[in-house]
């Protein structure tokens, strides 16, 4: 596992990581059941934050890529496997959430989600 860390680049060393990470288990490069460097250590191979490697970890776990076991580490699940309706369903749930926190009944939202869509 080869991972490096651009301090010049546009996007955040996180999401530097998160990508990085992601395109190796796609590929096959990172194979589902490898433990991933503990976090600290590879904070300090990389020369970044140690909350730097703990969000990538974290973010990549809610994607499905990987799973964390507490002291056993951090190990890959592969690419996710969801597809279709599930994601619709994830997705859904997120933006009924999102409109919640802004106020809205789950009602006035199917409301704007149907006229979005065309529909009254």
């Amino acid at each position: 596992m080869i991972l490096r860390v651009d301090p010049a680049a546009p996007a955040a060393p996180y999401e530097q990581l998160r990508d990085q990470l992601v395109e190796q288990i796609r590929s096959g490069a990172l194979k589902p059941g490898t433990t991933l460097l503990p976090v600290r250590r590879l904070a300090g191979d990389l020369r970044v934050a140690p909350n730097t490697v703990a969000r990538t970890y974290r973010e990549l776990e809610h994607a499905g890529y990987v799973k964390g076991q507490g002291r056993r580490g951090t190990v890959v699940l592969g690419p996710p496997t969801r597809q279709g309706t599930d994601d619709a369903a994830e997705l859904t749930r997120d933006y009924l959430q999102a409109m919640a926190s802004h106020g809205f009944t789950r009602e006035q939202t199917v409301s704007y989600l149907k006229q979005a869509a065309g529909r009254s």
